[in-house]
Parts: structure tokens; sequence; C-alpha cells
């Protein structure tokens, strides 16, 4: 019995959400020992939430670029741009979570009155949106490298590519307001 992967898209998204939201809770919490991980120079690690920072607003371009692509019939362009901002959305995800394991999250250094109406009300949704993101773009994703390009339109891949693609912009925007609060006005 051979095993296709295009026969087992949910199955497969089911998976590699649960094992990238593990790894990212397992971070974020405190669950990956510092010890396990080495730690690069002091100048490195304070440069990941900057060059993150840039990863995001080239994703936010490379997804825009991906939809207007698709709108306009050019798939190839469209494929291209979606996989570049998946390679973008993983590049972040790696940097962010090297960052989190080994020094922790952020500290937020503004008012408390911001801290508590503008920048945790914009995190909670900024992670909340990237949360539900992640199954909707594995989805969308494998729907579309396990089939050729005439098959996808057989799909749902663009009714979830358009969730998808929304949910990846606003929580990419939202990351960067996050970036502009901790790192820039404060």
């Amino acid at each position: 019995m051979e095993f296709r992967a295009r026969d087992h898209v949910r199955g497969l998204t089911a998976l590699l959400s649960v094992l990238s939201l593990a790894l990212v809770f397992g971070a974020a919490l405190g669950a990956i020992p510092r010890a396990a991980i080495p730690t690069a120079p002091a100048a490195a690690l304070n440069a990941i939430p900057h060059v993150n920072a840039v990863i995001s607003t080239v994703a936010i371009v490379t997804i825009l670029a991906g939809v207007r692509f698709v709108r306009r019939g050019d798939i190839e362009r469209h494929r291209r741009m979606m996989l570049a901002s998946f390679l973008l959305f993983a590049t972040f995800l790696v940097l962010y979570l090297y960052k989190v394991v080994v020094q922790g999250t952020a500290e937020f250094p503004g008012p408390d009155a911001v801290y508590q109406f503008v920048y945790l009300p914009t995190l909670a949704i900024h992670i909340l949106l990237a949360i539900v993101c992640v199954p909707v773009v594995y989805y969308v994703l494998l729907l579309a490298l396990t089939r050729p390009i005439t098959e996808v339109f057989g799909t749902e891949h663009a009714r979830f590519g358009r969730v998808a693609a929304s949910l990846w912009l606003v929580s990419f925007v939202l990351g960067n307001v996050v970036y502009v609060l901790l790192y820039v006005i404060y």
C-alpha cells in the first residue's frame, strides 16, 4: 500500500499543525531547555527582532503580490510569491523561537496604560491569528504542493487561500505593530 500525500492532506495538515504549535508553545512556555540550544553572541540575539521585522515586512509584500498575481491569472508568479511567503514565515519563526528559548520573551518597556490597552490587545490578536493561521496555511500549501496546478482548481485551495492570506497579512502587520511598540517607540 503506497502512501500518497495528496490523499492525506487533512491528516498531514493536522500533524504539521500540532507539531508546529507544540514547538511554539514549548519554546514560549520554557519547555525547551536553554542548555539544549547553543547561544549566539549578544549582538546576533539583539538583531533578531529587527531582522524579523524586515522579514515580516517582506512577507506582507510577497503575500500581497501573490494575491495580486492570482487575481490576474498569473498562477506561476502567485505560486512563487506564496512559497516565498511561507519560507519567510518559517525563517521568522525559527529566529523568533530561538530568541525566546535563549532569552525568553521581551518585556514591554512602555507605560502601563499603553501596555494594558494597546500592547496586550494587539499582541493577543496577533498571537490568536498566528495560531489559527498555522493549520489554514498548511492546508492551502499542501493542497497546492501535492497536485499539478491544473488539479488545484478543483480543490478548496482558493477558498481557504483567501482566509489564509487574510489571516497571515493581519498577523504580520500586528506583529510589526508589536515590534514598533517594543523596539521603536519605547
